[in-house]
């Protein structure tokens, strides 16, 4: 048996914190996720990829639970492979504010995450995607963006670094939508009020757990929500100073295995 902890719930996000850069998980953060398992603890994926993108890697893991998705858009439950919950950004809110954040700062290149189990990654022309090994469908048009149901909208300017761009959309998009920033060139619009954090608390309900005994790892200010849910935020060595800002702890990075050096910790190594 492992030692006794006091968390019963343990939430990482992936990008930057338990995936590696290749979009691996490691043999040792592996055992450390089998060791919650053995231990009687769930682990959650809290993640702002969309469901579609995030299906391969649960298979990877062997997850045939639930996971949250889409910054919080999104309760995806694997083994039945279908959404429990999901909420849209509505298309002309987005619309809306993308035009008030280009009246701001001049042209900005936009993608969408289609809502669903099979939604799409549409992009626009001038778009990168900032994780190339992620499948997208480029679009000859703006218009075409919006389809069909999003769940988000990822943004990209030329010139202006990420805080910056975050800080202005928030600045400009008031109640349309809720600005995050998930990573490297990825300045995210999702619905208004859901965070992480929102989505975290679905899934621990349908789990029958709370804040009081979970851990969250993350490594950017889209998990700032989801930290101040949980009972104890463990931000990586990676991580954005804002997060570090707001974290009761700090591990080593996503590249050396800071995940599962506090798991092993707190319910023994392999």
């Amino acid at each position: 048996m492992a030692p006794f902890t006091a968390f019963s719930l343990v939430a990482t996000d992936l990008d930057g914190t338990l995936l590696r850069a290749d979009d691996t998980f490691s043999d040792r953060s592996r055992a450390a996720l089998a060791r919650v398992a053995r231990a009687g603890a769930q682990h959650l994926v809290v993640t702002g990829r969309p469901a579609p993108r995030v299906r391969p890697l649960l298979d990877d893991l062997g997850c045939g639970g639930l996971a949250v998705c889409g910054q919080g858009a999104q309760v995806y439950d694997a083994g039945a492979h279908r959404l429990l919950w999901s909420v849209t950004l509505d298309r002309e809110l987005a619309e809306t504010a993308l035009g008030k954040i280009e009246a701001e700062v001049g042209q900005v290149y936009a993608a969408v995450d289609q809502d669903g189990v099979d939604g799409l990654t549409l992009i626009e022309p001038g778009y990168r995607m900032p994780h190339p090994t992620l499948p997208a469908v480029r679009v000859e048009r703006r218009d075409d963006l919006w389809c069909a149901p999003i769940s988000k909208v990822l943004l990209r300017h030329a010139e202006l670094s990420d805080d910056e761009l975050a800080a202005t959309a928030r600045a400009v998009v008031g109640s349309l939508a809720t600005v995050t920033m998930s990573g490297p060139g990825t300045v995210e619009l999702q619905p208004l009020g859901v965070t992480k954090a929102t989505g975290l608390a679905l899934a621990a309900e349908h789990l029958g757990l709370g804040p009081r005994r979970t851990i969250a790892f993350g490594d950017m200010p889209n998990d700032i929500p989801m930290f101040g849910w949980a009972a104890h935020g463990v931000a990586m060595a990676n991580a954005h100073p804002a997060l570090k800002a707001v974290a009761d702890e700090i591990t080593r990075s996503n590249e050396d295995d800071g995940v599962a050096v506090v798991l092993e910790r707190l319910f023994g190594a392999a």
